[in-house]
């Protein structure tokens, strides 16, 4: 560690990457690569760095990811069980069903879990990278649930009403659209003029404004009545800023890797876990910027 930390009340957001790899090849995944080899990974020693982390910060967020968190239930659930109900828990999947997981067994995991899991982000492209559960799956989840898209590269402009059509007859759905982060840089996070995505959406929904941080952004619309978001986020998770002459490393995410390290960014940082305990907090810096009505 460089410097001392800093990050916002209730403290960083925690990803876990789970320990088991998806069957999905999402050309924008950058994941993918890590579970080429399996070696190491182990549930338990995640569930260490689980404890750990609920330790220091019993009150942040975590996120799972992978992967597929959802492909094996039995190890999803031995994670989320050492989670306390003192956090807000996501689950990034793909609602995967086989011939050896059906739909019954992903509702019943869910409604098992529905007092500790916050939302699930199902990823639902316009682009068919996977193969994709019956939407007829997400009325039925238990917990509420938001559909991540992102639009990359060449996207199809022209099935983006089709696309928010299908889902605006499902009750409780809302959308977000997602900038391919790896893609992103503080210069064109904000940047409106030149968004071509911003561009598409705003002919289609009414816009209702913009909410933002340092590190991320959202653009709000409103689809007859369903919930749209257009997400922007820098592709890593660490900024230094110098405040009354003391120099921080701030933290937005904090990962834990597949064999249970604890990385403070996405590029390998390990995490000094002993300074993390005496971690300075701030007030979250995301707010509103921009309302219209």
């Amino acid at each position: 560690m460089k410097h001392p930390y800093k990050t916002r009340e209730g403290g960083a957001t925690v990803t876990v990457f789970v320990p088991y790899d998806c069957k999905n090849h999402c050309p924008f995944c950058i994941n993918k690569g890590e579970y080429a080899d399996l070696t190491g990974f182990s549930a338990d020693k995640i569930c260490q760095s689980i404890r750990r982390m609920d330790a220091i910060t019993p009150a942040c967020d975590f996120v799972f990811t992978g992967g597929e968190p959802l492909s094996d239930l039995d190890a999803l659930q031995t994670m989320l069980d050492a989670i306390p109900t003192t956090h807000k828990v996501y689950i990034n999947t793909t609602l995967p069903v086989s011939e050896h997981q059906s739909e019954a067994d992903i509702l019943s995991f869910a409604e098992r879990n529905k007092h500790k899991i916050t939302c699930i982000n199902v990823s639902r492209h316009m682009q068919k990278y996977v193969v994709e559960s019956n939407d007829d799956l997400l009325c039925r989840l238990p917990v509420p649930f938001r559909v991540n898209c992102v639009l990359y590269q060449n996207y199809p402009a022209d099935q983006l009403v089709p696309y928010l059509d299908r889902f605006h007859k499902i009750p409780g759905a809302s959308i977000q659209f997602r900038f391919d982060y790896t893609a992103t840089t503080p210069e064109n996070l904000y940047d409106e003029d030149g968004d071509k995505i911003l561009r598409d959406l705003k002919q289609i929904a009414r816009y209702t404004g913009l909410d933002g941080c340092r590190m991320r952004c959202g653009f709000h619309f409103d689809y007859q009545g369903m919930e749209l978001t257009y997400h922007k986020t820098l592709p890593y998770s660490t900024i230094v800023e110098t405040e009354n002459g003391v120099t921080y490393d701030i933290l937005y995410d904090i990962l834990i890797k597949q064999n249970g390290d604890i990385h403070s960014d996405w590029d390998g940082t390990v995490l000094d876990v002993d300074a993390y305990e005496k971690v300075v907090y701030e007030p979250y810096d995301l707010k509103w910027l921009t309302t219209k009505a």
